[in-house]
């Protein structure tokens, strides 16, 4: 057995996961994945006892692996108590909550589309609390990546983008892209402690934000059923969009800022169309290919500094 590869795996193990976008584009795909499982179970499992379990299930294991860093980061959780009860009842316990309830409303087409304005928010929401100044470079990597993802939820077709009609379902979705674009320009506020540390604090608050609303789902008859496609669900979402792609995405935004970070959400519904084409048994069509050039090409034009430095 060749033993010098055991290293060598390991190292690039640990620069993909210190690498932003390598990070970044990790936490797309499992909310990509999220927004697969969340239109497959819509009408089928509570909103929000989904979203209370999605973020109780991982407390335990969070707790494990985060308790020694926990002893050392508690003075600054102390001090910034009110930051993380913000992050946590604003990205944790509304944003995911409203996820599921706007899916239960609103068409695949519009939540992708409404989903391609999240980091347009985040540019807003970055420049309106902070003043940030985005260079001409990055505005137009935005616009590419926004055109690429126009291609793919519209098939190449503008007569489809011109028959959107916005409901209730889409209201919620816009609203839930703000709340995101605030939590993704305030993770800067955060005290600076460890990952887990931050990860088990989100987790805790996001689980007993939710827990009134489930209370109250529960008592008007919308309950949890015990069928395996509830059990799947549940635990793919406590798992993969909570924590892996909290933690690679909250490790991203510290690492290249929430406004470059941003356009790496253009990539989840790339990632959507692939997904749909492999567990659905849809067609990866020539628009596809299109858009993911388009946005590739945005992403990678948004996500170097301005003059052309890093």
């Amino acid at each position: 057995m060749d033993h010098s590869r055991s290293p060598t795996r390991r190292s690039n193990l640990l620069r993909a996961l210190t690498n932003p976008y390598f990070l970044l584009a990790l936490a797309a795909l499992t909310w990509s994945g999220n927004h697969v499982v969340g239109r497959a179970i819509a009408g089928h499992v509570p909103p929000f006892a989904l979203s209370t379990l999605r973020w109780a299930i991982p407390i335990p294991v969070l707790w494990v692996l985060a308790r020694g860093h926990l002893a050392t980061d508690w003075p600054a959780i102390r001090r910034g108590w009110k930051t993380m009860l913000a992050l946590g009842l604003g990205g944790g316990s509304l944003f995911s909550a409203m996820q599921y309830v706007g899916l239960q409303y609103t068409t695949a087409l519009n939540v992708s589309v409404l989903n391609s304005l999240a980091p347009v928010m985040i540019v807003g929401a970055g420049a309106a609390l902070f003043r940030e100044r985005l260079s001409a470079r990055q505005l137009a990597g935005i616009g590419l990546s926004l055109a690429g993802v126009l291609v793919i939820v519209s098939k190449a077709d503008a007569g489809v983008l011109a028959t959107l009609q916005f409901d209730l379902g889409d209201g919620i979705i816009l609203f839930n892209m703000a709340t995101w674009a605030v939590y993704s320009a305030c993770l800067r506020l955060a005290p600076r402690i460890h990952w887990l540390s931050f990860a088990f604090v989100l987790a805790v608050v996001s689980a007993l934000g939710t827990v009134p609303a489930m209370v109250w789902e529960h008592a008007s008859g919308y309950r949890l059923q015990a069928t395996w496609a509830t059990a799947l669900s549940v635990l793919y979402v406590a798992i993969f969009p909570s924590v892996v792609g909290y933690a690679a995405w909250n490790r991203g935004v510290a690492m290249i800022g929430a406004s470059r970070a941003g356009s790496f959400l253009y990539i989840v519904p790339l990632y959507s169309a692939v997904l749909a084409s492999t567990f659905l048994g849809e067609q990866l069509m020539l628009f596809h290919i299109a858009g993911f050039a388009a946005i590739v090409a945005g992403v990678t034009l948004a996500a170097r500094r301005a003059n052309g430095r890093g």
